[in-house]
């Protein structure tokens, strides 16, 4: 057995109504074959495509799988907070953060668990040795690659892939960091998690993974949202300098 501790995976969704039997599956498989003591969180933004049922259908038929149906589609750091509160709840020691497009390997779940023996957030990266990203064009690599090199010189942390999604915590780096004060709404929420748990003194790891791009359904990438990424990261910088004024 990998770890004896209670794992909740989140899997935030919207529209998602072709991949999130499939991606439950794979992660119901994963977590039989390595001994994870896991269950699934769906958190489900009101889908207007029937994800929703999907998962209502899916939880009635596994034990391990929950749903929280929310109201309205509000970005994706309101659905994580939501779900972390959830999960929060109950007794789950390490939670984790993983896209329902099968950009994130489920098989790399076990591998992240792994290595929070050795922190207190681990990150699934692209950008470090042995990383990668498979299916993208030049200008996406370059908007990614930039985006994370932006945060990283701006905010003065070393962590190569602040905007990566796919995550682990340990329970007390969601206790300590104040979910309330966290107003990011797109994949800026990547940033200010990471952000605020270095900031009170947690031990951050990155592990390298391959993220491939979605292959059935629609990106939720915005203009909004990168916009969003653009402003509130120098913001946070800010926010830091005047708390120790």
């Amino acid at each position: 057995m990998i770890c004896a501790v209670r794992v909740a995976i989140c899997l935030p969704t919207y529209n998602e109504h072709e991949n999130l039997e499939p991606m439950v599956t794979a992660l119901g498989e994963v977590i039989a074959a390595s001994g994870l003591d896991a269950t699934v969180l769906v958190i489900d933004d009101a889908s207007p495509d029937g994800t929703g049922e999907v998962a209502d259908r899916l939880a009635n038929r596994l034990d391990w799988v929950d749903v929280l149906h929310r109201p309205v589609k509000e970005g994706l750091g309101p659905a994580y907070l939501a779900g972390f509160r959830r999960v929060l709840a109950g007794e789950a020691e390490l939670v984790l953060e993983i896209d329902c497009d099968f950009s994130h390997e489920p098989a790399d779940v076990p591998r992240l668990v792994a290595a929070i023996r050795g922190a207190d957030l681990v990150i699934g990266s692209r950008y470090v040795a042995g990383g990668g990203t498979r299916n993208w064009g030049p200008i996406r690599r370059a908007v990614s690659r930039g985006g994370s090199l932006y945060a990283r010189l701006v905010l003065g942390v070393p962590i190569c892939d602040l905007t990566s999604g796919f995550k682990c915590f340990r329970r007390q780096v969601l206790e300590t960091i104040d979910l309330d004060g966290v107003d990011t709404k797109g994949y800026a929420f990547q940033i200010e998690t990471t952000y605020r748990a270095l900031r009170a003194g947690f031990r951050v790891a990155e592990v390298p993974i391959t993220f491939t791009d979605r292959e059935t359904g629609s990106s939720k990438m915005t203009r909004g949202i990168v916009l969003e990424a653009i402003t509130k990261v120098p913001a946070l910088r800010l926010a830091a300098a005047r708390r120790h004024l």
